[in-house]
């Protein structure tokens, strides 16, 4: 029985190692290219309402639900803690169900989580005290959690090794093509009450319709051939990759790349469906442990500002109209990052990206804390966006390549798990600094942090460019 299990364990490594080298030897067609799209189109209505809590906060305040600062540090009135909410609810999803991609596949949890996040959108548009939106911005917290870790997991294990970079790098800029709209709908709807409804409570409902798009998105899309042979569906992979070459030769118009050996050797000892325990095991352990001190500190400068653009730019001294009016300025940038990166994406190593826009957002931060001139704000709000959204390309890509097929989902939600837990006490954290120390604290809190992502990723990162996930998980 031994000897049997270990050869069917052998041919199970053979077949996922010549599905990776399949794959990673496509070359880069429209067909590839949709996939990326149609999944950053799923992930778009995400970040809307993932960033809607940046935009619609002066509406929350306007409409006496929350305050701007925070008088106690666990208070629950003010805007710090709608905030939490989100974070706790991402928490709560990135945690105990990164799992469910791994147990169910990509493409189903993709789909129900957005469907998951668009209902408790809608129910928290309507609630009409304090505790009522905090407690379904929570429900909707956990949807979003488990979609963005899906999509991650998902475009790592389609994509070929070559554009992996660049394929982030265009996701993310489809996805922050939602933030320049949130912003809009907010700066016209959030000062108004069309029909006798609060302005922020459009703002919410708008994104939540999301759900319309879902099942046309996802008749597209494939499940992932790694997955399946995770899961021991090698029949199912074998047909799904087959189906991708198709597809994909009949856009190249010639016969594809042989299938490179060397690839094939490099991942015979590739995962065997290994369990969650392994991340704790080396050569994992130092990984999972570099991860978890990065996200507990990318945190405090990514949503730090991201969250709290229009209520920084007020405690400036800009109005609230004003703040709502310069805050889209500086949103509609957000895609602007990613796509000026996306030409070096695959041609530098992303540990180093990681560390240079990590330098980038501490400087421009302290430089915007020094300003009270509204086009000095804007012009450093800009740069600080771009910044944070070169970050998230590097660091998305990053760290889905660090683990194995098997647990890739739930590594990446266990780590990134605490970028939301770190977010939950980084939003209080900076309604109190703001309260107590002004602008100047809370960037000089960021700049800290941004010390600790340096440290941590330059010193304790394994290069990844070029490598085969399987190459990368021996």
């Amino acid at each position: 029985m031994t000897a049997t299990n270990s050869a069917g364990q052998t041919a199970l490594r053979t077949e996922a190692a010549l599905i990776s080298a399949r794959l990673d030897r496509l070359p880069t067609t429209r067909y590839i290219w949709r996939l990326v799209l149609l999944l950053s189109l799923g992930g778009c209505f995400e970040f809307y309402d993932l960033f809607l809590m940046t935009y619609i906060g002066p509406g929350l305040v306007r409409s006496g639900l929350f305050s701007a600062a925070s008088a106690s540090f666990f208070g629950i009135t003010g805007l710090a803690a709608f905030i939490s909410a989100t974070f706790t609810g991402l928490f709560i999803g990135t945690l105990l169900f990164g799992f469910a991609a791994d147990k169910f596949g990509r493409r189903t949890i993709f789909t129900y989580s957005l469907v998951w996040y668009t209902v408790g959108s809608i129910a928290m548009a309507f609630q009409p005290g304090t505790r009522g939106v905090l407690v379904w911005r929570l429900i909707t917290g956990i949807g979003i959690g488990v979609e963005l870790v899906t999509i991650d997991t998902y475009i790592a294990e389609l994509v070929p090794k070559e554009i992996r970079g660049r394929a982030f790098a265009i996701n993310q800029v489809v996805q922050f093509t939602a933030i320049p709209v949130v912003a809009l709908v907010s700066w016209l709807l959030v000062p108004r009450s069309p029909l006798g409804l609060d302005g922020w409570r459009w703002v919410v409902l708008l994104g939540s319709f999301g759900a319309i798009f879902v099942w046309f998105i996802r008749r597209s899309i494939p499940e992932s051939p790694r997955w399946l042979i995770a899961r021991g569906r090698i029949a199912d992979a074998e047909r799904a990759v087959a189906n991708i070459e198709t597809r994909v030769a009949a856009e190249s118009r010639g016969a594809l790349p042989p299938v490179a050996t060397a690839e094939t050797s490099t991942a015979q000892s590739s995962d065997s469906r290994p369990g969650f325990s392994q991340i704790f095991r080396p050569p994992y352990l130092r990984r999972t442990l570099m991860l978890v001190i990065f996200q507990f500190a990318q945190t405090v400068g990514y949503y730090g500002f991201a969250s709290w653009v229009p209520t920084l730019l007020i405690a400036a001294g800009i109005r609230t109209t004003a703040s709502l009016q310069y805050s889209f300025i500086i949103a509609v940038s957000a895609p602007l990052g990613p796509l000026l990166i996306q030409g070096i994406s695959d041609r530098l190593e992303r540990k180093w990206q990681i560390v240079w826009s990590a330098v980038c957002i501490a400087g421009f931060g302290l430089l915007f804390a020094a300003q009270k001139e509204p086009r000095w704000l804007i012009l450093l709000g800009v740069l600080l966006t771009c910044s944070n959204n070169w970050l998230s390309v590097a660091f998305h890509a990053y760290q889905a390549e660090l683990f194995p097929t098997a647990v890739r989902a739930q590594a990446v939600g266990f780590v990134y798990s605490w970028s939301r837990f770190s977010a939950i006490f980084t939003s209080l954290m900076i309604g109190f600094l703001l309260y107590h120390f002004s602008v100047g604290g809370v960037f000089a809190f960021i700049a800290a942090s941004m010390v600790v992502v340096v440290l941590a990723i330059g010193i304790l990162g394994p290069r990844t460019r070029g490598l085969a996930l399987e190459a990368i998980s021996r």
